[in-house]
């Protein structure tokens, strides 16, 4: 239930606004916004909910937690009312729309005298600027349910911006803010004394000085509204927490299942050995061979190409066996990584299961439910940190062009296999340090992976600073010619790639990505 017009009025009343400073502005959600004031002796932060039946403004005595990323009506408020003062505050004809006026003085500045004339030129041009050169606004909070926003203004009432834009109800930037219409008749509205609450407070705090109201719509809200809130948030949390879960361990029992097979890789060394020993029976039409296994005694069927000899298929199989021996290590690694992550993932919904505070668990959801296709990445390619170290690599000739552009300086250094087409990898330099030959090691693995020479497993590389490459003229896109290069020959090292891969993998988790 939203509060109603008489509520409001106590509220304000007891806010007492006029004459307070607006010091910060901070936006926890998209349905919720705080302003902190102050006056001598008296801050206040005051907390403003737009949200479907329980729209409301009152005062908190609790730290507001900030959103993860700046959001636009905060930023907005902070550029244009931060430092104003408050004029007045009250409530617009008991339609539950308080309006603020505000002040913001124009700063202080020693300046040069034509820089003086030119910001006072553009001053005088500035719509809610007066002749001193402070700035005036209006501040329209609207409390109706289903129809709750606010809107900042200028002293004429055109709208600046508003928190939710809604173009089908005129609510833009640019458009006038409308007043209802007074209804006649005088609005009866009881002011709920929240009796309850006081008296559970009473009890535990028998010695302390009766809540003020609002108070008492703090604690009501929070106990009530936010409990709603929490319920749906921590719902939400079950349902994601199900799918991932299950996702994830359905990719871990395929990863078991591999590796189950993978253990049974000597079967397929005794099959090549046994077409070896029976190859004179091949005829080059039958598909299966069929012969008696010298081990068990019994009749064994192995598939064959008709089209291959014996020592053919049997290269086959021996192939088949090396890969999976060699595949056995990497698949523990992907295990071992897939249970890490199916931890991670509960201890994740663990903290979103331990947290009371429905702002901040909104925020950990939103964190989690965001498309990998939405998430804005500083650049392309892939980066890695190592030990300090900022590596980005390029896997393609865009990529390479956009990096080397765009995102490396002079003296960050480049890593290139000779010979060999690829991806170009950069470490990122570190004033007064050299390149470790640990990271060179590092960046060198991933040029040789991300480039042609990856089924050779090793490859010289060239390296040298970015101020010394030169664009090739009239080359393909992102070819460049290196000067006062240096050799290095890398033989790719599955140990590094895979701690490259658990060092992202951390990182993600850190950063919730």
């Amino acid at each position: 239930m939203s509060l109603n017009c008489n509520e409001i009025d106590e509220i304000l009343s007891e806010l007492d606004l006029a004459g307070a400073f607006v010091q910060d502005v901070v936006q926890p959600s998209f349905d919720s916004i705080a302003l902190y004031t102050y006056k001598p002796g008296a801050p206040k932060t005051v907390f403003v909910c737009l949200a479907a039946g329980a729209c409301r403004l009152h005062e908190v005595r609790r730290k507001i937690p900030k959103y993860e990323k700046p959001l636009r009506f905060m930023e907005l408020l902070r550029s244009h009312i931060k430092g104003a003062r408050i004029t007045a505050c009250a409530q617009v004809a008991k339609e539950r729309i308080v309006r603020l006026t505000l002040r913001k003085d124009a700063p202080v500045q020693v300046m040069p005298a034509a820089q003086e004339q030119f910001a006072q030129r553009r001053g005088a041009r500035a719509e809610t600027d007066d002749e001193n050169g402070a700035s005036e606004y209006v501040l329209y909070i609207r409390l109706w349910s289903n129809a709750a926003n606010i809107f900042l203004c200028g002293t004429d009432d055109i709208i600046l911006d508003s928190f939710y834009r809604r173009p089908a109800k005129h609510e833009m930037t640019g458009n006038p803010f409308v007043l209802p219409e007074p209804k006649p008749g005088d609005k009866q509205r009881d002011v709920r004394d929240f009796a309850d609450i006081q008296a559970d407070f009473a009890e535990r705090h028998p010695d302390a000085e009766p809540l003020s109201f609002n108070q008492k719509v703090d604690a009501f809200y929070s106990q009530t509204a936010a409990a709603h809130s929490l319920e749906s948030l921590l719902a939400q949390a079950e349902k994601w927490h199900a799918e991932h879960k299950s996702r994830q361990e359905s990719a871990l029992e395929r990863l078991k299942a591999k590796r189950s097979a993978f253990l049974d890789a000597g079967q397929l060394k005794h099959q090549g050995d046994l077409i070896l020993a029976f190859g004179h029976q091949l005829d080059g039409t039958a598909h299966v061979l069929e012969c008696e296994d010298y081990e068990s005694g019994k009749t064994v069927s192995i598939t064959i190409d008709p089209k291959k000899n014996a020592q053919e298929n049997a290269a086959a199989y021996y192939e088949r066996y090396k890969k999976a021996t060699h595949g056995l290590e990497d698949l523990e690694h992907d295990i071992a990584r897939a249970e890490k992550s199916l931890a991670a993932l509960e201890t994740q919904y663990a903290a979103m299961r331990a947290e009371k505070n429905p702002l901040k668990l909104e925020q950990l959801l939103r964190k989690t439910q965001k498309p990998k296709q939405q998430e804005k990445k500083a650049h392309p390619g892939l980066d890695y940190l190592v030990d300090g170290w900022y590596i980005m690599v390029g896997r393609d000739a865009n990529e390479n062009d956009e990096l080397l552009r765009h995102h490396v300086r002079g003296q960050d250094m480049w890593l290139h296999t000779r010979d060999y087409s690829g991806g170009y990898v950069f470490i990122k330099a570190r004033a007064g340090k050299t390149v470790p030959l640990e990271i060179l090691l590092y960046a060198g693995n991933l040029a040789v992976y991300y480039s042609k020479a990856r089924k050779n497993g090793n490859a010289d590389l060239y390296y040298t600073q970015v101020k010394h490459l030169r664009r090739a003229k009239n080359g393909p896109k992102g070819l460049v010619l290196p000067t006062h290069e240096k050799n290095l020959f890398v033989k790719l090292d599955p140990e590094k790639l895979r701690a490259l891969e658990d060092m992202q993998q951390d990182r993600n988790a850190a950063t919730g990505a």
